[in-house]
């Protein structure tokens, strides 16, 4: 087996997950070994640009994967510390919900944030905000 790095693969599938991977020449046919294999999307919005990180196998309680070289299109070793960093804080932190990562790697968002305001407060907000508009 040869020494780990981290690496984007392509797959026939037209997924794209990023992972801590090895490949095994087993006998003539070679396998990759998929450590925390994860999708990782840009998403770009008008308060900047996102990264949004989930498992590639979201029901599976597996860390590590095996695919046959047929199923690859292309694979890519990655040096990019940021990807590398954004990638080992989802794998290191204990609660394994889907989070989003500013590009930065500064602020964390998760869905388990509490709310921000009330319906009402909020409501009474944005009524003044329309109506601030409404008078320019």
């Amino acid at each position: 087996m040869e020494e780990e790095f981290y690496a984007i693969i392509k797959l026939i599938s037209g997924e794209e997950i990023i992972a801590l991977i090895s490949i095994d020449e087993n006998d003539g046919d070679p396998v990759i070994i998929l450590q925390n294999p994860l999708t990782m999307k840009m998403i770009h919005s008008p308060t900047g640009s996102y990264i949004k990180v989930k498992p590639w196998m979201e029901l599976s309680e597996d860390d590590i994967f095996i695919i046959k070289l047929d199923r690859v299109i292309t694979m890519t070793e990655t040096k990019d510390s940021k990807v590398i960093d954004v990638y080992n804080s989802y794998i290191n932190d204990e609660d394994d919900d889907i989070e989003l990562y500013r590009s930065s790697g500064e602020v964390k968002v998760s869905n388990k944030m509490g709310y921000i305001s009330s319906v009402e407060d909020a409501r009474e907000k944005l009524e003044k905000i329309f109506k601030g508009l409404k008078e320019s």
